[in-house]
């Protein structure tokens, strides 16, 4: 087993559906660069209510914090989860999520989750509880560091 592939780490979100004001989604990715020192973290966020434009921003974020996050992700379990009982897309839209960690490599689909109650009512509540705190966190994570980040003047 070669260091690279034990260091490798994506991680990939997604969430959206298309409506009536278009195909409307929030998604980021957080990679670790060719060098295996650096890594970005991208973010986009895509809502046309009220003619708002595409949000993209892009941040190299450091060793450190894809440790975290990498520790966030191994802490939660969800490699060890397997969606072929939560629920299916829908026209309220679905979530994807995608994380490669060293040699496992997940890919997740499933509806849009509107509270716990859903995640309750579903084949799999367990797994799916498992998938939604981790996506509850690492969105706090990422929001936290795109308004750390880009925030020009404080209040």
């Amino acid at each position: 087993m070669s260091t690279t592939a034990n260091n490798e780490f994506y991680l990939r979100y997604y969430s959206g559906h298309s409506g009536r004001h278009g195909h409307e989604f929030l998604e980021f990715d957080v990679r670790v660069l060719g060098d295996g020192r650096s890594a970005s973290l991208r973010y986009a966020n895509n809502s046309n209510y009220r003619n708002d434009t595409l949000i993209r921003k892009e941040m190299c974020v450091s060793s450190l914090m894809i440790s975290e996050i990498r520790r966030i992700v191994k802490d939660s379990e969800i490699m060890k989860e397997d969606d072929a009982r939560w629920p299916q897309k829908n026209k309220d839209g679905r979530q994807e999520l995608e994380i490669r960690l060293g040699n496992d490599h997940i890919n997740f689909e499933t509806a849009k989750i509107g509270s716990l109650v859903d995640v309750s009512e579903s084949e799999d509540p367990e797994g799916l509880r498992v998938f939604y705190y981790l996506v509850q966190d690492l969105k706090a994570l990422v929001f936290s560091l795109i308004s750390l980040h880009f925030k020009i003047k404080p209040i």
